[in-house]
């Protein structure tokens, strides 16, 4: 007898289409032995399996870093909304988890979000699976005690091998976040820099944030002549990437069950290559 004839005897009513996917899966254990092949010959002593289906793998063009039972962290591409807007309210970071999480589990598990990433923004962002896990994180973000930081490619060349911006943050008609001198508009905001990198009209900065306004690195950088390249909402008259320069490259946190964690991500190869 081939595998395809034990195999429709096991399984009544499957297609060979079907029976074939599940060989192609190395779903199929002959012996305990993985089959790919249908027309292999089995006898009437030999075990036959069928097992589960692989978990559906991270949904593109998220990337996985880490995952437990409390926290999710990916690697969010440039481009991608983290949550919806009026505008767009399908394709984001949150749903795409979202769904995710419920295919692989149940429809009641649920997926909460700590903080965002600017749509241009690429890099780590870590989602809670828990009202307990989300409570925990956010207060950690508040108290400014999640470790943030970024690289990014900005226009001209940094003379300070390091330092801080120091600056108080508004909103425009347009809700652009804007770097202000007047120290009693806005809400103060703290980013540590230091060069990795003098390029010919570039800087490859690494920023560590202190405090995390939206828009904090993107509006400081602008303020201090130094638009990151491709962010022409902040005046970058560049775009080697073809996207914003910036993306989050380290993400660390006490994690809701105790003990403090970090994840990388490195930086994107076009981050690395050099103008010619």
């Amino acid at each position: 007898m081939q595998l395809y004839e034990r195999l429709q005897a096991l399984h009544l009513g499957t297609s060979r289409r079907r029976l074939k996917q599940w060989l192609a899966a190395s779903r199929v254990r002959v012996n305990g032995t993985v089959v790919r092949r249908g027309d292999v010959a089995v006898g009437v002593d030999d075990r036959v399996e069928l097992t589960a289906p692989p978990p559906p793998a991270c949904p593109q063009p998220l990337g996985l870093v880490h995952e437990d039972a409390d926290i999710l962290v990916v690697v969010k591409p440039s481009g991608l909304l983290t949550i919806a807007t009026d505008r767009e309210r399908a394709r984001t970071a949150y749903r795409l988890l979202r769904d995710w999480v419920v295919a692989r589990r149940s429809a009641a598990a649920r997926l909460f979000i700590v903080h965002r990433l600017d749509r241009e923004t690429s890099g780590l962002i870590v989602f809670a699976k828990s009202v307990a896990a989300k409570r925990s994180l956010q207060a950690q973000f508040a108290a400014r005690a999640v470790e943030r930081v970024y690289v990014a490619l900005v226009e001209g060349a940094v003379r300070q091998t390091q330092g801080t911006f120091t600056s108080r943050l508004t909103e425009d008609r347009a809700l652009r976040v804007r770097a202000t001198g007047d120290r009693r508009a806005g809400r103060e905001a703290l980013t540590r820099y230091r060069v990795l990198e003098l390029r010919r009209d570039a800087t490859l900065l690494e920023l560590r944030l202190v405090t995390g306004r939206r828009g904090q690195i993107r509006a400081q950088l602008a303020a201090a002549g130094h638009p990151i390249a491709g962010d022409s909402e902040y005046g970058s008259r560049t775009n080697p990437l073809g996207r914003v320069a910036l993306h989050a490259t380290r993400l660390g946190f006490v994690h809701p069950r105790g003990g403090r964690v970090s994840f990388e991500s490195p930086l994107p190869e076009a981050f690395r290559r050099r103008p010619v």
